[in-house]
């Protein structure tokens, strides 16, 4: 079995800054894409950032320039550090990753997701 345990959010001012975690264990060969994605209340998710094996990444223009993803392949964890946040940040981030297990199975995995809520 794979789970995915995000950490990290919270209540946050206008401008301030959070730094997302998610990390993933158990029965894990190899992890492909890390992907970061969010959901306000009302509205669907969307894809916030995303990064692959080799440390590529991708945003979406909402973020760019504000949140960094980053990945500790040791630690099967992957990172997002938030910035300059904004109101509209606000939802429940959740992480997703492309994992493959040593029965060659190959899934994508979603964590149970956090809370993040920028507001005065």
């Amino acid at each position: 079995q794979v789970q995915l345990v995000e950490s990290g959010g919270g209540l946050v001012q206008p401008g301030g800054s959070l730094r997302l975690s998610c990390a993933a264990s158990g029965s894990i060969f190899s992890i492909y894409a890390m992907t970061w994605y969010r959901q306000a209340l009302g509205k669907q998710r969307e894809l916030v950032a995303d990064i692959n094996s080799g440390g590529s990444t991708n945003y979406a223009d909402s973020v760019k320039g504000r949140f960094t993803i980053s990945r500790d392949n040791a630690k099967n964890t992957v990172y997002l550090q938030m910035n300059s946040l904004k109101p509209e940040d606000t939802a429940v981030y959740y992480c997703n990753a492309d994992i493959l297990t040593p029965w060659g199975l190959r899934s994508r995995y979603w964590g149970q997701g956090t809370q993040v809520t920028v507001a005065s």
